[in-house]
């Protein structure tokens, strides 16, 4: 590797590592937050949904601000966003404030995830692609491994408004560092689909305001279905306007690529079941037995570290073995490993009974995501792999929100905070809820064509109305 090949990897694995660590930092900190700010199941959704929301719905917006403006200059701005939205989140008086800095937080996220992958694929060679894309996944799981310890570690130890006080460093090094030493480049886009933002992003609330909050008002009251109802048909819309718009966010011909297609729903399922199964998971060993938040990261370790180990190695077989095996096996060992979570899970379940399902959901996991990364990219030519990826990292994220949304709705459902026996009913229907979609996702990524026809002619050379779709050749 060259040395401005090394900068850029170093510069984009310290900014995936930040923004991926936000995902899960908080699960830990929750009950403490909880009874800290006296926030209630709905506001606790929201802190961990708020930013996941909008770093999902924005994600394609970041990639295309990149792609116009220079992926440098744009990467850079995102960390500035994602810096001071933390500073916010540190000093929140209340739960509604955290809840609106985490949502700036988001959009900071939403510019600088996408980047990193784009700036890391352009400067590496296509035949060393898959390496440095298992290099960037081993990354992104480290933080997912460290998320949990880290936000307990760091709330046992100062408190919970530390968890975001550690990105302010972070942040003020990179900034001056991204625009020293990466190389400016853009996309071929040179508009901005703020209609299709707009209606996405509108009709994402709607649904994940309706899932969040169904339980509480009733989900035939007016305060539910009004927003659900009109969160769908701006979804609608928004799909409407994006097989006309001359630029769109998302270019829905991407979807007649059936690897493209199914790694998507394969990357919406896994998210699911990951991210709602650890909300409810990290709040079980504080509220039901009395950990502290530390111990409580620590005892999930076994799960989120096998990332940091796995992923390089899968990213690397992925250039040799079809990656639809590796995903497939990687998400069936990732649903039967809640489905045995769930099963064994009681208000005094020693700790014993859980670390093999939690090692074989952290293998699983590991083996998902720097096969999915090639997959998605290599459905795609060079020029587009802003917007591909950007989606990818979209669809995933949204499937986050759904699954904290759903899973919590169930837990509240069926059970609650009310005792350790109420938390555990609820907790245990909604882990078996995940472990069957993340089922689903493992037949969608078993259903991934192979290398040789996943291009299957659907990748077009045009993306603007009233000229013909030029197929292209199929990928050796």
């Amino acid at each position: 590797m060259t040395a401005r090949t090394l900068w850029t990897f170093a510069i984009t694995s310290v900014a995936l590592f930040m923004v991926s660590l936000d995902n899960l930092v908080v699960t830990t900190a929750i009950p403490v937050i909880r009874t800290d700010l006296g926030a209630s199941l709905e506001s606790l959704e929201w802190t961990v949904n708020a930013y996941t929301l909008t770093f999902a719905v924005l994600l394609l917006t970041g990639a295309a601000l990149g792609d116009r403006f220079g992926r440098r200059l744009m990467f850079s701005i995102g960390v500035g966003i994602f810096t001071v939205a933390s500073v916010a989140a540190a000093l929140a008086p209340t739960v509604e404030a955290l809840d609106v800095a985490r949502a700036v937080q988001g959009l900071g996220a939403a510019i600088v995830m996408p980047l990193t992958l784009t700036l890391l694929s352009a400067s590496v060679s296509p035949e060393r692609r898959g390496l440095a894309l298992g290099a960037w996944g081993g990354i992104g799981g480290l933080a997912v491994a460290f998320g949990p310890v880290v936000g307990g570690a760091v709330v046992d130890g100062i408190s919970w408004h530390w968890i975001f006080w550690l990105n302010v460093p972070i942040g003020l090094v990179l900034v001056p560092l991204a625009l020293l030493r990466l190389d400016e480049s853009q996309g071929p886009g040179d508009r901005l689909d703020l209609p299709g933002v707009g209606l996405a992003s509108a009709g994402m609330l709607g649904l994940v305001w309706a899932l969040i909050n169904g339980n509480a008002d009733g989900w035939t009251s007016t305060q539910i279905v009004a927003p659900l109802v009109a969160g769908l048909t701006l979804l609608g819309a928004f799909a409407a306007w994006e097989l006309r718009s001359p630029a769109p966010m998302l270019p829905l011909r991407f979807f007649r690529n059936r690897a493209f297609a199914l790694g998507n729903v394969s990357s919406l399922f896994m998210f699911f079941g990951m991210f709602g199964s650890i909300f409810l998971l990290a709040q079980f060993f504080q509220t039901v037995q009395g950990y502290s938040p530390l111990q409580s990261g620590l005892r999930i370790l076994p799960w989120t570290i096998a990332p940091m180990f796995i992923a390089p190695i899968a990213g690397a077989l992925s250039d040799k073995i079809s990656p639809r095996l590796i995903l497939g096996a990687g998400l069936s060992l990732q649903a039967a490993a809640l489905a045995w979570i769930a099963s064994v899970t009681t208000p005094t379940a020693p700790y014993g009974e859980l670390v093999i399902p939690f090692a074989l959901a952290g293998v699983g996991m590991a083996l998902f995501f720097a096969p999915m990364a090639n997959v998605v990219l290599s459905a795609v030519r060079p020029a587009e792999e802003g917007q591909a990826s950007g989606a990818n990292n979209a669809i995933r994220e949204l499937g986050g929100v759904f699954g904290v949304a759903v899973l919590a709705a169930v837990f509240s459902r069926v059970g609650g905070y009310e005792s350790g026996v109420a938390f555990v009913d609820g907790m245990r229907s909604a882990v078996y809820v995940g472990a069957a979609v993340v089922g689903i996702g493992a037949v969608a990524a078993f259903l991934i064509p192979s290398p040789r026809t996943c291009s299957e002619a659907t990748t077009v050379a045009v993306d603007r109305p009233g000229e013909r779709l030029v197929p292209q050749p199929e990928a050796a």
